[in-house]
């Protein structure tokens, strides 16, 4: 019986040697599989770049042909740059014609148009700050009322005040209005007249190709019942977009435009060849025609591309990738790595485009920026960089 106990001590001292046994080494192979410490972020070394706002508009491809040029004024003509059979390209200048009164006409109402939208804004402006302090004034009258420290008839007064000035609004704005589509019409019937004139007074060509007729002569005058020039286009493409009145300023023959053409899978840069200077009576856009510069196999018309004009840049200046940039409470911010640690950097940003952003102020160059992993972090978190690869 002794020797039973004996016996039973001696594996239960046994089993408690393999148990202890195996929890060292469940912890050993633990503390080796643990991760490091801090919180697993993709960075990039902030740069400076050029950037350009981008505005995309979809059109059509169509075939450069025959084109007519006219200038609906009868005008004498000054010089004359071509002859019937030259060839010519677009924005090449065909002849001068003396238009300085037209063109005086013109910029005095583009002139007059612009004070009138700058005049409708402005009262706009007023207005609504004038319907703003009368609803306050009302609503803390309706408070004080509710404690006895105001009276109906001061909310009455005031009910009248705030129905005064969204009155005066509605008639005052209505009138400037009017007054604004006066000038918008004046303009946009001049524009037609310098259809394919530039402000010198020289007509342009509005597509390359051969001169098949010439109806201008040095001291003859040209008139809107015939073309100025009839251009027979070479045999290329251009893409037609329409775009609306708030662009058009922005734009200007000559310019380079992103063009991408997603039934070839191209994506190629094209240049502004032609602006028109009055909008369609329908829609109330305004035609642009981009041309190529590069033959693209394949393009045919009809085929739907994308357009991309670059209407503001700045260039030297703090650029990183927007998805880096968190808001919160209309504030936005980064996250930078200084030391292994996550630092928290408010930011002004200025121009978008392309999936980058312009950092006016909170970073400078050099700076190692989260793009990756920044949604998890807080102010003075431990980090580990990682790579963005496999």
């Amino acid at each position: 019986m002794k020797d039973s106990r004996i016996a039973s001590a001696a594996l239960a001292a046994l089993l408690l040697l393999t148990l202890t046994a195996c929890q060292t080494g469940q912890e050993t192979a633990s503390s080796q599989t643990e991760l490091p410490a801090g919180v697993a972020v993709q960075v990039t070394e902030v740069t400076r770049q050029t950037i350009s706002t981008q505005n995309k508009v979809s059109g059509k491809v169509v075939a450069d042909g025959q084109e007519s040029v006219y200038v609906t004024a009868n005008a004498e003509c000054i010089a004359v740059y071509v002859e019937a059979g030259d060839e010519v390209t677009a924005g090449e200048k065909i002849c001068t014609l003396d238009m300085a009164s037209t063109l005086s006409s013109y910029n005095a109402a583009n002139i007059s148009y612009q004070s009138a939208v700058q005049s409708y804004q402005d009262q706009e402006a007023i207005f609504d700050k004038q319907i703003a302090l009368a609803e306050k004034n009302l609503n803390d009258l309706k408070a004080l009322y509710e404690i006895g420290a105001a009276s109906q008839a001061e909310i009455d007064s005031a009910e009248l005040n705030l129905m005064t000035a969204q009155a005066s609004k509605t008639s005052t704005l209505a009138q400037l209005e009017a007054g604004m589509q006066s000038y918008k019409s004046n303009v946009e019937q001049l524009a037609a007249v310098l259809e394919n004139v530039d402000a010198g007074g020289n007509v342009i060509a509005p597509v390359s190709g051969t001169v098949v007729t010439l109806n201008a002569a040095e001291g003859g005058f040209v008139s809107a019942s015939m073309p100025v020039a009839v251009i027979d286009g070479v045999d290329t493409m251009k893409v037609e977009v329409s775009v609306s009145e708030a662009l058009i300023p922005k734009l200007n023959q000559g310019d380079e435009v992103d063009v991408s053409i997603s039934s070839l899978g191209v994506e190629t840069v094209g240049t502004v060849r032609s602006i028109q200077k009055s909008a369609n009576a329908q829609t109330k856009l305004y035609t642009v025609t981009v041309g190529f510069d590069e033959d693209i196999e394949g393009l045919l018309a009809g085929m739907f591309a994308d357009v991309s004009f670059r209407t503001e840049t700045s260039e030297n200046t703090v650029v990183i990738p927007s998805q880096a940039i968190l808001t919160s409470n209309n504030v936005s911010y980064v996250f930078v790595v200084e030391n292994d640690t996550a630092r928290y950097q408010e930011v002004e940003t200025g121009l978008s485009g392309n999936g980058v952003t312009e950092i006016t102020s909170g970073l400078e160059e050099g700076q190692q920026l989260v793009t990756v992993g920044q949604d998890y972090l807080s102010d003075g978190d431990a980090v580990r960089i990682v790579s963005g690869e496999g």
